[in-house]
């Protein structure tokens, strides 16, 4: 849990850091900071997709996951309670924040693979990689959207700290081939974040987020039916 600690403390300097340093920034370079992190956030959506797509043998399952997963967000409006919720402790544009932080900093590869490497072998190499890129993100947004940027600090402890656990009581049962469809899943949901920051389109990313766990039960789908197909008939 050492490089899960050390992430999250390093979004909490991040943010710290920006929500002060946004004191001494003229609204126009916040204005470029905004757009810069809009941009960001698109080029690493994409970059997501387009490494891990390749590789996929289920090259539909992130359109399906899309579909589903965006169709269970809007019915339980997780965007509007979301936004409703910040917009009742700020007048700001903190829920876009957040969320767009929420998906930089948990939804990643080295964010998501980082923990199961920590899990299984001690190496913490992955984390502490995330962990620089994040300082450098949380000073960017808390200095665009404020030191609220700061509750998204518990969400990645929390985001990590669960895949530590589970990884590290289910072993080898989280393959590789279920990481790269979720962090296919996962890059379409940055570079939408990525939309919306940029005012070209805004997708409720929010109300996408169960689309993530989607693959999940498609391979547990797929590992019950493998199941029933090898097991030994009855005499």
């Amino acid at each position: 849990m050492l490089g899960t600690i050390v992430n999250t403390v390093c979004i909490m300097i991040g943010s710290t850091v920006g929500s002060v340093a946004k004191r001494a920034i003229k609204p126009q370079y916040q204005s470029a900071l905004y757009h810069a992190m809009g941009l960001a956030a698109l080029v690493l959506g994409i970059n997501a997709v387009t490494s891990h797509l390749p590789e996929s043998n289920y090259p539909v399952l992130f359109i399906v996951s899309l579909a589903l997963g965006t169709l269970v967000g809007t019915l339980l409006d997780i965007a509007g309670k979301f936004n409703r919720i910040v917009q009742h402790f700020s007048k700001s544009k903190l829920a876009e924040g957040l969320s767009t932080g929420i998906l930089l900093y948990c939804i990643g590869t080295l964010s998501m693979v980082g923990p199961i490497m920590s899990a299984l072998y001690g190496d913490n190499t992955y984390l502490f990689t995330n962990a620089t890129l994040d300082l450098v993100t949380s000073t960017v947004l808390a200095s665009t959207y404020g030191f609220g940027m700061i509750l998204a600090a518990p969400v990645l402890f929390l985001s990590q700290g669960s895949i530590y656990l589970i990884t590290s009581l289910a072993g080898d049962v989280i393959s590789d081939e279920l990481m790269n469809e979720i962090s296919i899943v996962g890059g379409v949901l940055i570079a939408s974040s990525g939309l919306a920051i940029l005012e070209i389109k805004d997708c409720k990313t929010l109300n996408m987020l169960p689309s993530l766990v989607v693959p999940v039960f498609f391979f547990i789908a797929k590992y019950m039916i493998c199941l029933l197909y090898t097991s030994p008939s009855p005499r």
